[in-house]
């Protein structure tokens, strides 16, 4: 599958950074997080898989996993990180406050960045289908949009540049951040003690992606439902 194989290669797999960051995973993933969240340069990086898989080597399950040969890099890994109670509150911090970031970045930098050329790690399709997305949802896009890749790096930069009223970003921020952060990093712990899910830890990931985008389609689902009913009311006769 096309899906499964972009998520397991490069820097789309979250082993990638792992290995690379060793006994200080656990703040690079949270930088990861942060950068995600509202660097418009992160949206390339894999925050929801990296959630999982921090909570997963955080459970008593990883260290049976470290001995086997898929698991063996991430030995220094697990070693290092801190206890699930410690990790939540680091990632769902780096979540809110890279939101937060990008919503000023946003504000300050304003229409400007409608009209910025398209480069290596920028391109105008990222904010537009953002901007669409938040024209589409309302306030409520900073909540759904944590669970969809490339508009969740880029919707708190379009709200910033709409002046989305701050109290109410502020609001759905908190709450998206603790729902993504929080509930996916706290899901991998737990399922890390399933044996079946640690021997197919891999598609377990993709799993998780893929579950992570329900509330998105529930929305989506709603508010064409919403959007038929107001219709079917608009064309109806007077006195019906």
């Amino acid at each position: 599958m096309l899906f499964a194989h972009i998520l397991a290669t490069g820097p789309w797999k979250p082993e990638f950074w792992l290995e690379k960051a060793g006994a200080s995973a656990a703040w690079v993933i949270a930088a990861i997080i942060f950068a995600e969240s509202g660097l418009f340069f992160g949206f390339f990086l894999p925050g929801d898989s990296l959630l999982f898989m921090a909570g997963f080597l955080t459970s008593a399950g990883a260290h049976d996993f470290i001995q086997t040969s898929a698991g063996e890099p991430l030995a220094p890994v697990v070693d290092g990180m801190p206890h699930i109670l410690v990790l939540l509150p680091v990632l769902y911090l780096a979540a809110v406050a890279g939101d937060q970031v990008g919503y000023w970045f946003g504000k300050k930098v304003g229409p400007a960045l409608f009209t910025r050329e398209d480069s290596r790690l920028f391109k105008q399709s990222h904010v537009t289908k953002a901007h669409q997305f938040l024209e589409r949802h309302g306030p409520k896009t900073i909540f759904l949009a944590r669970f969809v890749p490339i508009v969740r790096t880029f919707a708190p930069i379009v709200a910033g540049v709409g002046e989305m009223r701050y109290r109410t970003f502020l609001k759905w921020n908190l709450l998206g951040g603790f729902v993504w952060a929080v509930g996916i990093t706290a899901l991998g712990h737990y399922l890390g003690n399933i044996e079946f899910v640690r021997d197919k830890i891999e598609y377990a990931v993709i799993v998780i992606v893929l579950l992570s985008l329900l509330p998105v389609f529930i929305e989506f689902y709603r508010s064409r439902k919403h959007g038929h009913g107001d219709a079917n009311e608009a064309e109806a006769p007077a006195g019906v």
